[in-house]
């Protein structure tokens, strides 16, 4: 599952590589939301590029909440969901009371310059290192959500995981099985794909075909980062962070996804 993410470029480089302009409410915003290493746990805004005015850009929170939400403190929500909404499975995207609104009507595209995964070393045991993937050829990933609209106008999405295949450079870096045996992933898209997945016309198989013929791992970079990610005393936030930081603990061959 992903919890940790990273966007260190302005947003008129978004709007730019997107063609997409600000709404009202993105223009009205006078941070750029950079973040070198943002914890989901706190529950930050983003820009998202959401199905229901694709041309455009506007700010979300991270942390989906449930389309019925009514609490004028939307923490007191997010404690209540597994996750606190940071992450939506696919699998569930139609059959979901919370997803299912989501899934043909408002469905979104995250712009990142990176997210962090954590290995799990086999000694110590549990000691985990994080990893950083990001875009081979690219500025940006592309990831696909789904976004809500309370009553009360909170406006919040969730990045949509799909499970891994064995093997795969995320299998073999998010190496820890959830509890359903499964290994997961977040879902890239190709850059021919932003259109379609923001498209209205597509049905439940269409979406589908395209959470699983999602950017090829060959169109990204990994390699292992600082600790200081996973640090429940150190800020992450800072310049730097992003650079490769062997570790002796590590028995992976990363080379392979430089």
């Amino acid at each position: 599952m992903c919890f940790h993410t990273r966007i260190d470029r302005p947003v008129a480089e978004i709007e730019n590589h997107y063609n997409v302009s600000r709404t009202e409410k993105g223009m009205e915003l006078e941070e750029e939301l950079l973040y070198h290493h943002s914890d989901g746990f706190k529950h930050q805004d983003f820009w998202v590029i959401p199905q229901e005015s694709p041309k455009h850009i506007t700010p979300m929170m991270w942390g989906m909440l449930p389309p019925w939400s009514k609490n004028e403190d939307p923490m007191e929500d997010l404690k209540e969901i597994k996750g606190q909404g940071l992450n939506a499975q696919s699998e569930k995207l139609f059959t979901s009371k919370m997803y299912k609104p989501s899934s043909l009507k408002r469905r979104c595209v995250i712009p990142l310059t990176g997210f962090y995964e954590p290995y799990t070393c086999q000694k110590p045991k549990d000691y985990k290192v994080p990893f950083l993937f990001g875009a081979r050829e690219a500025t940006f990933l592309s990831l696909a959500g789904i976004y809500t609209v309370t009553s009360n106008k909170y406006v919040s999405f969730s990045l949509l995981t799909r499970e891994a295949e064995p093997g795969s450079m995320y299998a073999q870096i998010h190496n820890k099985k959830n509890w359903q045996g499964q290994h997961r992933q977040i879902v890239p898209l190709a850059d021919d794909q932003i259109e379609a997945w923001l498209s209205e016309k597509l049905t439940e198989t269409d979406i589908d075909r395209i959470i699983h013929d999602n950017l090829p791992e060959d169109g990204l970079t990994a390699h292992p980062v600082s600790k200081d990610i996973f640090s429940r005393t150190v800020s992450a936030d800072y310049p730097g962070i992003e650079k490769l930081v062997d570790n002796p603990n590590l028995n992976l061959d990363y080379s392979q996804w430089a």
